[in-house]
């Protein structure tokens, strides 16, 4: 089991360091304006899924509260 809390481990460090990058690209896109060569376009593709989620009524207020559920902070217990 050892090796499985490892690779958990792993894993939840990669997305932390991915929403890191994903903070960083939308500010260095609001100070900056426009598409940042290492980043494109983070702030448009944000408010495109934003509104794909807004028009689709029920079933993006439930995608949403699923992304927000697995991007959540869980303890093991």
């Amino acid at each position: 089991m050892d090796a499985l809390s490892m690779i958990k481990n792993w894993i939840g460090g990669l997305t932390e360091v991915g929403l890191m990058l994903l903070a960083l690209g939308i500010v260095a896109a609001l100070l900056v304006g426009g598409n940042l060569p290492f980043f494109g376009g983070i702030v448009g593709n944000i408010t495109a899924l934003v509104k794909d989620l807004g028009s689709n009524g029920l079933a993006g207020l439930i995608a949403l509260g699923i992304v927000l559920w697995l991007f959540s902070k869980r303890t093991m217990a």
